[in-house]
Formats: structure tokens, sequence, C-alpha cells
């Protein structure tokens, strides 16, 4: 058989939306700024595919560390080591 590895794989059920999430995402999860040193979740959009972090990173909380672009840099410990993580802010809530 043919070798499998895409960045989405595994993620059947992890990338799942709710039904009454589907459809269009609001302009304001867009427009989202962050503060430097500022906790964010890792939370994917299946539905915006630019931007999106690994399959690994989803569920987790990061510091926000700089803006590169569109996107914000993120610093998320895995597996013991820190990692600098870049997602555009339709991945990214902020931390209540």
């Amino acid at each position: 058989m043919a070798h499998h590895n895409g960045p989405r794989k595994k993620t059947r059920y992890k990338f799942k939306k709710d039904i009454r999430r589907q459809g269009i995402v609001p302009v304001t999860s867009l427009i989202q700024k962050f503060d430097i040193g500022q906790k964010v979740h890792v939370v994917v959009e299946p539905s915006i595919q630019k931007g999106m972090p690994h399959r690994r990173f989803h569920g987790m909380t990061g510091t926000v560390v700089g803006q590169r672009g569109r996107a914000w840099l993120l610093s998320i410990r895995d597996g013991g080591k820190e990692k600098i993580v870049i997602a555009r802010p339709q991945h990214l809530k902020a931390q209540r």
C-alpha cells in the first residue's frame, strides 16, 4: 500500500466540528489581537487550512512570544521541551 502520512492523518474525530458550529467562521476570530506573554489555547479550526498548527498541538495552551505577519508565535511545552508554534488567530482562543 501507499505511504499515507499527511499532516492531517488520524484527525477524523479530532478536527470534527459540532453540527451547530459548521459553516462560515465569524470575522471576529480573524481580527483577534493578543499581547506578548498572554496565554492562549490552540483550538484548530478545520475549515481554514492556512496557518493551521500541527495536530499534535490541538488542545494545548501556550504563551504568545511574538507575531510573524498575520500569524502568532506561541511557546508550548511538548515532551519536556519548549517549542515555537506558528498559528493564525482563527486557530487560537484567549485564555480566560
